[in-house]
């Protein structure tokens, strides 16, 4: 009997197998990185200054569609810089400005990389994931003390995790928690279960945060979630589905929210955190107040203060993206965030129920996305590793879906 002989595999086959490999290792490590955030500069600036500047050498492609993204962070960034020269003293604004233009490159670099290979967006989601339930962990792990020295993980008697502010780490935990409620959603009874447990103790962590935001932008996610969910699919049986398991994810939720309630110290935290105005809200020069006083200095300062120079006059910052942009990055600034943000919603909405194989994370990304830019209106968003991650995806997605458009406009005039 003659033994059986395998081919070998084509050199190329296999150079093209360890590449792709070592992209999607490469790129999954940087969004697993963006979970840890206890001490600047984070391992996550390092590790993606690096791996941008090797991809930039190796063929970093950055296509028509994602020009607009391109135009108008740079742009943003040079109302900053023209800001800096308002002040007398430069102080760290230099090493301000230098971070807010590598976290514009991080979100160009995502929309890139998944422009060019979609595949990507799931090992993100999952490293995303990863990151969100190890993070959370140890935030529920240093509120209530399990472990000694566990305190570093909790500020200000607040969850934080591996995070230097809660007000960060609830946000940075609500993609994952939306995507794994996706794949609950829309899977098996089986994935249901599976995911049913890393995603509690996302919520958990999300919860101990007790970040107003967080719980805010969780909740309006879902909603936009399963709208959308809704909107997309014409099966009433798949209707049902989600209209049933939402209704058993909002009763799973609100036990965990009653047990937790009845713990030493949480229930008295919840109810002062709950409170719509905070008294640092509502004072004479609280936070509401300052958006008066510095939307009325915009109008005075065309090119801006200076970045940061807001918070020493006022002893706060600016707790207001909008606000901030006029600040810190003057007219021009505003105008081009706002442009980026009006752009994104609209072009992001465009292709938000097209049936492609990208669609889930595009939903997930969107829905997120949505809640951190009115989340922006009440904290400054400027700086959020992730928020940079969420508009690069939303990006990749725009960008694949005109390569999309131009493919097949190409096959049809074939076609004729």
């Amino acid at each position: 009997m003659s033994a059986l002989v395998h081919p070998a595999l084509p050199r190329a086959a296999v150079n093209a197998k360890l590449i792709a490999l070592i992209t999607t290792a490469a790129v999954s490590l940087g969004v697993l990185l963006s979970g840890f955030v206890i001490e600047e500069p984070a391992p996550y600036e390092l590790y993606m200054a690096g791996l941008i500047g090797v991809w930039a050498l190796f063929g970093l492609r950055i296509s028509r569609a994602i020009l607009p993204l391109v135009i108008l962070l740079i742009t943003f960034n040079i109302g900053g810089m023209i800001s800096m020269t308002q002040m007398a003293d430069l102080k760290q604004t230099p090493l301000y400005l230098a971070v807010s233009m590598f976290l514009a490159f991080t979100a160009i670099f995502y929309a890139s990389v998944t422009e060019s290979k979609p595949e990507l967006f799931r090992s993100m989601a999952l490293a995303w994931v990863l990151a969100a339930v190890v993070t959370s962990f140890l935030g529920i792990v240093g509120y209530f003390h399990l472990l000694p020295g566990a305190e570093m993980f909790t500020k200000y008697d607040r969850a934080a995790g591996a995070f230097q502010d809660p007000n960060v780490f609830g946000p940075f935990l609500v993609f994952p928690g939306i995507y794994m409620l996706h794949r609950i959603l829309t899977g098996s009874l089986r994935n249901a279960v599976i995911w049913s447990a890393p995603l509690l103790i996302l919520v958990t962590g999300i919860f101990l945060s007790f970040s107003r935001g967080a719980w805010g932008l969780f909740g309006a996610a879902a909603i936009v979630l399963v709208a959308a969910l809704f909107l997309q699919s014409s099966s009433g049986r798949f209707r049902l589905r989600v209209a049933v398991m939402s209704l058993g994810a909002i009763v799973f939720v609100s036990l965990a929210i009653l047990i937790a309630l009845q713990l030493p110290g949480v229930a008295d935290l919840f109810s002062t955190r709950a409170q719509l105005v905070q008294s640092y809200d509502g004072a004479r020069l609280g936070r509401f107040a300052r958006y008066g006083y510095g939307f009325a200095m915009a109008l005075e300062h065309p090119l801006g203060i200076g970045p940061l120079v807001f918070g020493t006059i006022f002893g706060e910052d600016t707790h207001n993206i909008w606000l901030k942009a006029l600040m810190d990055y003057g007219w021009l600034g505003f105008v081009s965030y706002l442009t980026l943000i009006l752009w994104t919603i609209a072009a992001g909405f465009r292709i938000l129920f097209r049936d492609r194989p990208w669609q889930p994370y595009l939903l997930c990304a969107y829905a997120t996305l949505l809640g951190h830019i009115a989340l922006g209106s009440v904290i400054d968003t400027d700086h959020w590793r992730h928020f940079y991650l969420l508009l690069g995806m939303v990006w990749g997605c725009i960008a694949l879906e005109a390569r999309y458009g131009h493919q097949a406009r190409l096959q049809r005039r074939q076609q004729d």
